[in-house]
This record gives structure tokens, C-alpha cells and sequence, in this order.
């Protein structure tokens, strides 16, 4: 009988890896986990109870709040708060970020960025949706309250990020720059266990997963390379497959595993991408590079862009190495 190595075992094991190794962030990476287990109860009932639907609020990004987007940020919130290890937290779904101000959350060293429910769109519909986060060392003076400064850090400064998935199964992968592993919810045990190591994307892939519907608004560049894909050529593997759900957690957990190139291009309504950096193109950026693939805004690697504003969007591809740079030829 093969050893079953859940999530908790993994972090701590793996402790070493983490810059500043104190515990610190195994015990927020911790955090994360059980909310997500959380979440992922709630996902799973909510055909039952009244938390499917829209509320009748907006979010920063001006989208329409749905139920559960709502009850997933405040337990992000809440499970920040509650371990102390983070000293502020910003979400996708606040306007602006929420800085701790107890004593013990002040003395954290840690500030948390999430989507808390990525695809929400699709809750209603019982298609997969995902959490996102990503985790930055905070550049304020420890004791004192964080702030802004704290969140506007390059993707590249980040020391952890992962996203959870609710499918068919329940999956969290996530990275500390050391690889990227992926473990599946134990429904039986309520327990994450390995069952994807090292998880490594392929070079090549048969994939393109970008919203056709918007063919019209994209630069000839990107229009070009939809009809490459979609040119029957057995020398490249082509005509390409074209899968796109509306989840970015979803499309991009289906491309990491079978090879693909994810696309969320700048469009005419949509000048700077429609993506949020710090919430998913930066997360997701990470543990695409630590999986062989390429991640970039099309002009510049989207871990290096600078940040300027809690929710600044960019465009994002990101995908297969080979995929990727054949898609940048088109540009």
C-alpha cells in the first residue's frame, strides 16, 4: 500500500524551502487551506441553499456580485485575520485592501492578494470555478500597520501562490519557487494529498483557449493567430482544439496538465487586458514559470511589470514554451 502524503505533511517538510524559514508561512499556507476546504463545502451545497445568484452589488471591477463571491472573500478575510500571520489582506471583490490592526496581525511579515471565487459567472450553471492567491514578505516596518506599498510589489517578489479548483474533484496547486505540486481533496478524510508532483507542463501542446466571442475586438496580431490554429497541418499537430470554460482556473489547470496557451489579450473595450495582475495574472504567472511554461502581457514578462494600482489589468498569455513564442511571432 503506497503512503498517502497529505498537504499539511508536504508544507512542513518542505519548510526549508521557504525564504525566512520561522513557520510563519507554512502556518498561512495553512490558513489558506482550510478556507478553501470551507469554501469548498460551500461551493458543493449551494444548489441546496438560497447562495446561488447574483447579489445586488457591485464589485471594483464594476461586475455584478454573485452569492458566493461574497461568502468566499469574507472567509479569505476572516481566515487572515483570525491566524495573524498576514498583516493585510486585498481581494479582487473590496475596493480597497484591508490592513489588520491587532497587535499580533501587525507583528505579521506576510501580505495576501485573492480572487477569492475566480469564474463566479459559472456558479449558476455548476460549471468549475477556483480561488486564486498569491503571498508577498511585506515591505512596511514590522509592528507598525501595513499599507499600499505592500501590495504594489512585482510578480517577481512574490514567495508563494496557488489556486484551488472546484470540479469534479477539488485541487490545490500552488508554489514557493521550488516547482510546482498539486494535491487533490480526500473527500473521505477532508484532507489535501499529493497527487500531482512536480507538476511540469508540456513544451508543445494541441490547446488555445481564448473567448472567440471577441474576435472582432482583438488586434489583427491575435486574430491571425486563431486562424493558424484552426489550419488543418499535420506537420504541426494543427488544427488545434479549441477549449475555453470562462474560469481562468479552470482553463489554465486543464492546459498546465495537457499542454495548451491560455489568451486574455488587451481588446477595442478592453485597452489594458481585462485581467487583474495581482490577483491572477501574477499567481498564475509563478507557477507557470516554475512549470517550464512562459507567461507575458505579449511586449514583457508579466512577473516584471511594475505595479501601480490595487487593480491594474494587463494582457495575459501564457502557456506551452513552444506555443507561446510561435503566438508572440504573430505580434
Amino acid at each position: 500500500m503506497s503512503t498517502v502524503k497529505t498537504l499539511s505533511e508536504f508544507i512542513i517538510e518542505r519548510q526549508e524551502d521557504f525564504p525566512y524559514a520561522t513557520g510563519e508561512l507554512t502556518r498561512l499556507l495553512n490558513d489558506i487551506v482550510i478556507a478553501s476546504k470551507i469554501i469548498n463545502r460551500e461551493v458543493n451545497k449551494a444548489g441546496l441553499v438560497n447562495i446561488i445568484g447574483a447579489t445586488e452589488n457591485e464589485n471594483i471591477q464594476g461586475e455584478t456580485q454573485q452569492k458566493l463571491d461574497v461568502i468566499a472573500d469574507n472567509l479569505m478575510i476572516s481566515a487572515m485575520r483570525s491566524g495573524g500571520e498576514a498583516c493585510a489582506i486585498a481581494s479582487e471583490e473590496n475596493d480597497h485592501a484591508v490592513f489588520f490592526d491587532s497587535v499580533l496581525s501587525k507583528q505579521g511579515n506576510y501580505v495576501a492578494a485573492f480572487d477569492p471565487l475566480d469564474g463566479s459567472s459559472n456558479i449558476d450553471v455548476n460549471v468549475s470555478i477556483g480561488t486564486i492567491f498569491s503571498i508577498f514578505r511585506r515591505k512596511s516596518k514590522v509592528g507598525e500597520k501595513a499599507n499600499l506599498e505592500d501590495f504594489l510589489q512585482k510578480g517577481s517578489e512574490q514567495v508563494a501562490a496557488g489556486y484551488v479548483v472546484y470540479g469534479s474533484s477539488t485541487m490545490l496547486v500552488y508554489t514557493t519557487g521550488n516547482g510546482v505540486n498539486g494535491f487533490t481533496l480526500d473527500p473521505s478524510i477532508g484532507e489535501f494529498c499529493l497527487s500531482h508532483p512536480n507538476m511540469k507542463i508540456k513544451e508543445d501542446g494541441k490547446i488555445y483557449s481564448i473567448n472567440e466571442g471577441n474576435y472582432p475586438f482583438l488586434p489583427e496580431g491575435f486574430q491571425k493567430y486563431i486562424d493558424y490554429c484552426k489550419v488543418d497541418d499535420k506537420a504541426t499537430n494543427r488544427p488545434y482544439s479549441a477549449r475555453y470554460i470562462g474560469s481562468m482556473v479552470a482553463d489554465f489547470h486543464r492546459n498546465l496538465i495537457k499542454g495548451g496557451i491560455f489568451i486574455y489579450p488587451e481588446t477595442t473595450k478592453a485597452p489594458n487586458g481585462k485581467l487583474r495582475i495581482l490577483y491572477e495574472c501574477n499567481p498564475m504567472a509563478f507557477i507557470m514559470e516554475q512549470a517550464g511554461g512562459i507567461a507575458t502581457t505579449g511586449k514583457q514578462r508579466i512577473m516584471d511589470v511594475e505595479l501601480t494600482e490595487l487593480h491594474q489589468r494587463v494582457p495575459c498569455i501564457m502557456g506551452s514554451k513552444n506555443m507561446v513564442e510561435k503566438m508572440l511571432t504573430f505580434l
